[in-house]
């Protein structure tokens, strides 16, 4: 084995700046933004937003900009064309760092994901938008997987060795490498060596591909005995469980969608990376996998629907919903087509997804835009259902006339709302400009400290929240109802309201310990022994003699005789909460034998009520008097 001189790797890294100059811009734009990202953190929030849409920028430039070249050089364009394409797709790029700002909005970090996505999808098929060329498709991804797996390969050991070097000389050198110098070594090497090295390995030639019959026999071993028995079992799984709702006539669980999806990811995947040889001779089971597949796959499709569905018709459409529902429509989709025709083609398959991929990123029928509208019109018909949308506009409702429940989702859906989309798409009812509400909002001193003098978003956004929670009458009502709990829990404190413990006509106090269950104690003679039950029972016992007290029984008397209790009752700022202020008369118990005389003061008894529940969590504190006859 020959291994590559230093002139041969420098010759290569020059034709691969040559091949892809535009790339490797975007590429250490990105690692630059990314290197000052990480020595400016938390030190100047503006500019660290910059530096992040950069980065971004930087990584969907990077991937049109490989779709350009690939898409040039498998047609016959000029020089000219070929450049006057490439830079478009350059400018178009770079554009991008001012339309995406997760720092304003952080639905941006999902389109940036989605953009991203798709923009990979089209580095799969831009050399491949001819017609046929199926097995040159085929094995240009086959190239590029494996050379992306070795990229990272190269990439984790370069940086594990030079960190482990840098470690090294601070252990022995006292140097004070700290955590940003592995931060920037690993943005340098992810950034630049292994796109670099990716690149390199791309095919230049991609209509010679086609020709290209090799197939790795270790890849179908993987393929037919790994990936096919894991989505068959997920497939049994999945089935049985539709049997198991249809037969007991309920609705699906939510999770079971991401069971689905991971059931479509290991049969597509399976039957792709299997798709050179399913005509070769003994592979007759790859085309009947393919069929039986896709038709198990429709009928989870159809509970996928259901379950998504049930859950849009009770909370509306959210992004998570609308991917969901996209990706079920495109397998769908998929399932149809390689069931239907027998001259299959799977550039369909990255084309279609990167269709839908992009049409959900902006416009109408996005998944923002399209859950945006849902949730409004959630919020809308709680309005008019209580008949608080007056000429299209809302007013405050009569919180009195609102159960618990109703107020409280009420709110949850208001900010959830505001928190997603912000306040000025509720603009359309509303009578104040919302926009100008929000710039005045802005202005205010932040209290975040990772601010630097404008509100952070989420602050900002929680101010927004509780003026439009105060200004529609739904100020008494907190998002954190259990909706599924139809009673409230109330915490209820009784207190001595004398402070002060008249010992007269005693001669021993003794703490009642609420720590331990039991404690002895010695005292001229006299073994004295308490304890303590769980419900609030105490018992002192000196020496033979004993002594009961069920303190708690006071508290039972006055729940029971609420007018009384209500004389005693001290405001608080929550209604959960229920003090109550006792006369001392009232809270000490007194017990006498021939030999002694005991009384407990109640200092105060804890507790709470969940509905009509019996009292829980009962805790007492109290003190012993104690006379000898």
């Amino acid at each position: 084995m020959k291994f590559p001189s230093i002139k041969t790797l420098a010759e290569g890294f020059l034709i691969t700046i040559k091949r892809y100059p535009f790339e490797l811009f975007f590429a250490l734009i990105g690692t630059l933004a990314g290197t000052t990202e990480v020595e400016l953190r938390h030190l100047n929030r503006v500019h660290e937003g910059w530096l992040m849409r950069g980065v971004m920028t930087a990584n969907l430039g990077l991937l049109l900009s490989l779709s350009a070249t690939l898409f040039t050089q498998s047609r016959q364009f000029s020089k000219q064309s070929k450049f006057i394409i490439k830079i478009i797709t350059a400018l178009f790029a770079a554009s991008l760092v001012f339309i995406i700002d997760p720092t304003a909005r952080e639905a941006d970090y999902i389109r940036f994901f989605l953009l991203s996505l798709s923009f990979h999808l089209l580095v799969a098929f831009a050399a491949f938008t001819g017609k046929g060329q199926v097995n040159g498709f085929w094995q240009f991804n086959k190239t590029l997987f494996l050379r992306f797996l070795t990229s990272v390969l190269y990439g984790v050991v370069l940086f594990l060795g030079i960190a482990a070097a840098i470690a090294a000389t601070n252990f022995l050198f006292n140097f004070k490498f700290e955590w940003d110098t592995y931060a920037i070594l690993w943005v340098w090497i992810a950034g630049l060596f292994t796109t670099t090295f990716f690149l390199a390995g791309v095919p230049a030639n991609t209509q010679s591909l086609n020709d290209d019959l090799t197939y790795p026999k270790a890849l179908k071993i993987f393929t037919q005995f790994v990936l096919i028995p894991l989505s068959t079992i997920y497939v049994l799984i999945l089935l049985a469980y539709e049997v198991k709702i249809i037969i007991l006539w309920s609705l699906p669980k939510g999770l079971v969608s991401n069971l689905i999806l991971s059931y479509a990811v290991f049969g597509v995947l399976s039957l792709l990376l299997v798709y050179p040889i399913r005509e070769h001779d003994g592979n007759k089971w790859i085309k009947n996998y393919s069929r039986s597949f896709y038709f198990l796959l429709i009928p989870l499709l159809g509970l996928l629907f259901v379950a998504v569905g049930a859950r849009v018709f009770m909370y509306g459409i959210t992004e998570w919903r609308y991917f969901l529902i996209a990706l079920a429509c495109w397998l769908l989709f998929i399932c149809v087509y390689f069931l239907a025709f027998k001259k299959q083609n799977i550039k369909l398959m990255p084309i279609s997804l990167c269709i839908v991929t992009i049409l959900s990123v902006y416009g109408p029928q996005s998944a923002f835009s399209v859950s945006m509208y849902s949730q409004r019109r959630i919020i809308v018909k709680f309005f008019e259902k209580h008949n608080a949308l007056k000429n299209g506009k809302f007013i405050a409702v009569d919180s009195t006339k609102l159960s618990e429940k109703e107020g409280s989702k009420a709110v949850a859906s208001l900010n959830y709302f505001i928190y997603k989309y912000d306040i000025t798409p509720l603009q359309p009812y509303f009578n104040k400009n919302l926009t100008a509400l929000s710039d005045s909002l802005g202005k205010l001193k932040s209290r975040d400290w990772r601010t630097t003098g404008d509100y952070g978003r989420r602050e900002l956004r929680e101010s927004k929240y509780e003026w439009a929670r105060i200004s529609l009458g739904l100020h008494h009502f907190e998002t954190w109802y259990n909706e599924n709990d139809n009673v409230m829990t109330c915490y209820y404190t009784f207190s001595k309201k004398e402070k002060i413990l008249v010992v007269k006509g005693y001669d021993i106090t003794l703490a009642a310990d609420e720590y331990t269950d039991t404690l002895t104690n010695n005292f001229n003679g006299i073994q004295i022994k308490q304890t303590q039950t769980a419900n609030g029972s105490f018992t002192l016992k000196l020496n033979s003699e004993t002594f009961n007290f069920r303190p708690f029984d006071v508290a039972r008397k006055f729940l029971a005789d609420t007018a009384t209790l209500n004389k005693y009752h001290t405001p608080t700022e929550s209604e959960y909460y229920k003090n109550y202020d006792l006369p001392a008369k009232e809270t000490l118990l007194i017990k006498e034998t021939a030999m002694y005389k005991v009384a407990f003061q109640i200092n105060s008894i804890n507790f709470n009520i969940t509905g009509k529940e019996k009292p829980a969590d009962i805790k007492i504190l109290g003190t012993y008097l104690i006379k000898t006859k």
